[in-house]
């Protein structure tokens, strides 16, 4: 009487299966066929953004809540920069960057919510108040300016980046590069690149990924430092990761 042995196969420890290999952090997708709306493209901060894309190539729309405000300020920008009210930038825009003012945030929003709907929204805005003393952060009640907008548009895909900029040196004609790194949050990567891609296409700039919108209070607080270190040092101040 013979004696069965199991096969080779069955003594063989089962292989654990191959790792896929790490995803290289800046093979980024190409953005330069979407299109930019800025909400509050007439204010500072909006129109250097605008300036600054449109001049890389990127098209961009402008928004206002008058027109014709908005027109005017395109044409002072050039480089194919169209303005429209906020309604028709936001529902003719890919990618939409919120840079309106802190105390309007909240009631923009809220009236673009059908024509923000499916939209990759950027909110740029920071909370701050000021006093004798100078700059200071506020802590809405949703915890950030960026978890305000996701509770606003629970059908939009927010974002929160392009706040540490300075809206002097963006609107600078003299100015070919912008040395800084642009911090980028979000809770879905691939909407987190697009943005990172987009901060890229601006000379010198880099977009870096910051983690989850619950970190936004903290991003848009630091804007009230940069601030008072402006003030002292005559100077406009970005952020720069040089380790990264």
């Amino acid at each position: 009487m013979t004696s069965s042995t199991p096969s080779d196969s069955a003594q063989q420890p089962e292989k654990a299966p191959a790792k896929a290999p790490a995803k290289d952090p800046w093979d980024l997708p190409d953005v330069s066929g979407l299109v930019v709306g800025v909400l509050g493209g007439t204010g500072p901060q909006g129109k250097g953004l605008a300036f600054r894309l449109a001049k890389a190539g990127q098209k961009v729309i402008i928004g206002s809540r008058a027109a014709e405000r908005a027109r005017a300020a395109a044409e002072e920008l050039g480089h194919g920069v169209e303005g429209a009210d906020n309604a028709e930038t936001a529902r003719r825009s890919d990618i939409v960057i919120v840079a309106v003012p802190w105390d309007g945030h909240g009631k923009t929003l809220e009236s673009l919510r059908e024509e923000l709907t499916g939209k990759l929204v950027v909110d740029c805005v920071n909370p701050l108040g000021f006093d004798k003393q100078g700059a200071y952060a506020l802590k809405p009640e949703e915890g950030s300016a960026a978890q305000q907008a996701a509770a606003l548009l629970p059908a939009s895909r927010v974002t929160a980046a392009f706040h540490h900029l300075s809206a002097v040196l963006l609107q600078d004609p003299e100015i070919d590069e912008i040395d800084t790194d642009v911090m980028v949050l979000g809770e879905v990567r691939a909407d987190v690149e697009i943005v990172q891609a987009l901060a890229g296409r601006i000379p010198g700039m880099r977009g870096i990924f910051a983690g989850r919108l619950r970190g936004a209070h903290q991003v848009e607080s630091l804007v009230a430092n940069l601030i008072s270190v402006n003030r002292r040092y005559k100077a406009h101040a970005g952020l720069r990761v040089t380790d990264v």
